[in-house]
Order: C-alpha cells, then sequence, then structure tokens
C-alpha cells in the first residue's frame, strides 16, 4: 500500500480556520468552480468575438450563482434526502450550517437539482434583460465543463460519494474498504471528456443552443458510464438491479432529454431557418 492509497487516512478536509469556523476544501473548490466558470466564459467573449456588451456576463453570474445554489440544495433534499418532508416543514433549516450547535457548513448538493436552478436564472435573465436565451446556453456550455473539475476535485478531498470497492492498485482505502477515486473519474469525464464534446462539435453547430444539448447528452453518458465505479448513496441504494444508482437513472434520463430536444430544434432549424445568434 502506498501514501495515495491511505491519502484519506491523512488528509484533512478542513483547509483552515477562520475563528472558530471550519473553512472546508469542498467550500473553496465549489467558489473555484464557480469563478472559473465566469473567466472561461469571459475567455471564450473575447477570444471569439461573440457578441455579449459590457458588463452582461458579469450580471447574468449574479443571477446563475443563486440559481446554482438554491437548485443544487433544494435538488438534494427533493431527490436525496431522507428528511424532506422535515426541511418541506421547516424550510429555514435549508441552509442551516449548525447541527446541534455545531458549524458544519451546508451538505448536500445535488448536480441535476443545480441544473433546474441554472436553467430557471437563465431564462429570468434573459427576458428582463433581452438577450438570446440560445445565446447564454451555447456560452454556458462551453464555459462549464471544466470548471466542473474543482467541483469533483472538492467531492475528493470532502471524502464523499466515495467509490465501489476494487482491487486496483491506484483504489482508495475508505474505512479499511479499498475503492475506486470515482469522484476523481467523474473529473476526467464529466469535466474534460464533455469539454471535448462540446468545443469539437462547434464546427457543427447550426442552431442557437444547440451546444448545450450536445452538452446536457454527452454530459449524461458520461456520468452514467462513471457511475458504474461509484458506490450509491447509503440512503437510498441500487434503485434496480442491485447495480443501477438513481444517478443514473436521472443522467441517462437527461441525455433523453437532450436527445429529444435537439431532434425538435434540429427540425425548426431546418424548417424556419434559425441562426446560431438568435
Amino acid at each position: 500500500m502506498t501514501a495515495w492509497n491511505h491519502i484519506y487516512d491523512t488528509f484533512d478536509p478542513i483547509a483552515f480556520h477562520i475563528i472558530s469556523f471550519p473553512v472546508h476544501w469542498y467550500g473553496i473548490m465549489y467558489v473555484l468552480a464557480l469563478v472559473s466558470a465566469l473567466y472561461i466564459g469571459k475567455y471564450f467573449i473575447k477570444r471569439d468575438n461573440l457578441d455579449f456588451k459590457g458588463k452582461e456576463i458579469d450580471n447574468y453570474f449574479i443571477y446563475v450563482e443563486i440559481g446554482v445554489i438554491l437548485g443544487a440544495r433544494l435538488g438534494y433534499i427533493l431527490f436525496y434526502d431522507t428528511q424532506t418532508l422535515y426541511y418541506l416543514s421547516q424550510p429555514w433549516q435549508i441552509f442551516n450550517p449548525f447541527q446541534n450547535g455545531e458549524f458544519v457548513g451546508i451538505r448536500g448538493m445535488s448536480y441535476h437539482g443545480a441544473i433546474f436552478g441554472f436553467l430557471i436564472s437563465t431564462y429570468l435573465y434573459s427576458r428582463k434583460h433581452k438577450v438570446a436565451f440560445g445565446k447564454i446556453m451555447d456560452l454556458v456550455a462551453l464555459s462549464v465543463p471544466l470548471a466542473f473539475v474543482f467541483g469533483r476535485i472538492g467531492n475528493f478531498l470532502n471524502q464523499e460519494l466515495i467509490g465501489r470497492e476494487t482491487d486496483v492498485s491506484w483504489g482508495i482505502l475508505v474505512d479499511g474498504v479499498l475503492r475506486h477515486p470515482s469522484q476523481l473519474y467523474e473529473a476526467v469525464l464529466e469535466g474534460f471528456g464533455v469539454f471535448i464534446v462540446v468545443y469539437a462539435y462547434r464546427k457543427y453547430q447550426r442552431f442557437s443552443g444547440e451546444l448545450i444539448l450536445v452538452y446536457a447528452i454527452s454530459y449524461g453518458i458520461f456520468r452514467a458510464i462513471a457511475e458504474i465505479y461509484r458506490a450509491p448513496d447509503v440512503q437510498i441504494g441500487y434503485v434496480c438491479c442491485n447495480m443501477i444508482t438513481q444517478g443514473q437513472v436521472m443522467s441517462l434520463a437527461m441525455s433523453l432529454v437532450g436527445v429529444v430536444a435537439w431532434v425538435y430544434y434540429e427540425r425548426l432549424a431546418k424548417t424556419k431557418g434559425l441562426k446560431k445568434n438568435s
């Protein structure tokens, strides 16, 4: 066994303290993911001379940051938490960072919930500021995947979303059991993998908003593959056949919705001649 296999025995998920409040690596990675998405977006706007004016992207970032955080937290409570009714009856507890008087931070975020929050906030921003919805979504499809890598690294450093049991030499010991570092697999597939697919598809793009559909399809597939190596949520277990997780079901559903939407808008683009910037 190497130091890598025992990394959880020596690594502290808490990066530092501010007075008596612990700051976790997970929180730092979450902030880095949000901020890096903003600057990756700005990079593509400048490099490709995209049609975004002045502070549009900065204003949009405020909208989407709120939407993502709210959606991620509410999504976790609705899809994964076993105390859903408790939180719905006492909504003020949803963002309570204390448990039994101890500061533990906000725990439990759902990617699929974040998607809903992101879509709602993007729609509201698009309507209020008269910015084409499809144009924003194409930029998001390029900006998010690489930033998402930070999120999965945060999961790894926080010692959560652990992998299934394994005997591979690069496995991580978790409570004495060797497991796949599935969070890192997800960082590679859902981050770098999805970015490569979306970026490579740009030259084939035919209508506004198409890149976000390519993102949804590829993310769902890559996430479903990565979850082959990820242990199911302990409070849910496998949802089918002692091997299918809820994350896989939701991710493949996301891909299916993306395919249906792509077919619909592809046909609409052919009949009505939708432009990329419309």
